[in-house]
């Protein structure tokens, strides 16, 4: 197969479907809590699907040994199964606070990354088990808005020189 060029890219959106026993709770905790924006809503005779803006979408692909290695920084042991979504938000303990408080379990609080990043995970509505990340700067502390600033440690430091990992940091 030939690479796509740069102005007409073979795929033009990644797009999840997550199917949801309880489909009001996961609507609630996806659109309202972590604050998805609504794109579009339909029903069927038997049904109702909404589709929510993640904003930019990457296809991370991992090895089982790399897989691993997330999880046991991030939670200390594997928990994950073979999909997992990550989200990069601006403040990744003010959002696990916050859909913690809407239903999502926590299983791990935030902890600093070697890639520099401030990641937590959580068991969802609708079955995902999510990784909030926020990227942190050389000074390893996120301010308002999401920015970087200058000072000390967040949460659990993490070794130097690690490979980085765009798409779950």
């Amino acid at each position: 197969m030939s690479q796509p060029s740069e102005a007409s890219p073979a795929v033009r959106e990644l797009r999840l479907v997550v199917t949801a026993a309880d489909y009001e709770q996961a609507l609630h905790f996806y659109r309202d809590v972590l604050g998805l924006p609504e794109r579009a809503a339909f029903a069927s005779p038997d049904g109702r699907v909404t589709i929510l803006e993640a904003g930019r979408a990457t296809l991370e692909i991992a090895d089982p040994g790399h897989a691993d290695f997330i999880d046991e920084v991030e939670v200390g042991r594997r928990v994950a199964g073979h999909l997992r979504v990550a989200f990069q938000v601006d403040d990744s303990a003010v959002t696990t606070a916050e859909l913690a408080a809407a239903g999502a379990e926590v299983i791990a609080e935030p902890v600093r990354t070697p890639w520099n990043s401030l990641n937590s995970r959580l068991e969802a509505p609708g079955g995902l088990q999510l990784t909030l990340f926020t990227e942190l700067g050389e000074g390893g502390e996120v301010g308002e808005g999401g920015e970087v600033g200058a000072g000390g440690e967040v949460g659990q430091a993490g070794g130097g020189g690690a490979v980085g990992d765009p798409a779950t940091e």
